[in-house]
């Protein structure tokens, strides 16, 4: 099973569990089903993205812990700014 059929395969069980619960096919407490059902994809997305954002930060916090990468960019920086002074743009 590829990659992208467990994503699909879970996003699929997901919805279908959250339009269960939505749709009153399992019952639950009238509390839960009125104040927190509703609620929970919006809830998801905003933790999804806390998420990438973490991920993200992450990577810039450690990106100096990655060598060679850092040695690829530095040496693409500079190969962008004497491309840019060749062009008559002043880069410091």
């Amino acid at each position: 099973m590829t990659r992208a059929q467990q994503t699909i395969s879970l996003a699929l069980l997901v919805t279908s569990v959250y339009l269960a619960f939505a749709l009153h096919l399992v019952p639950v407490n009238a509390k839960i089903q009125d104040e927190i059902i509703p609620f929970l994809p919006l809830w998801s997305l905003v933790s999804f993205g806390s998420w990438l954002l973490f991920k993200l930060g992450w990577g810039v916090f450690t990106f100096n812990d990655v060598p060679q990468a850092h040695r690829e960019l530095m040496a693409e920086i500079e190969i962008a700014k004497k491309d840019l002074k060749a062009n008559g743009i002043d880069v410091d």
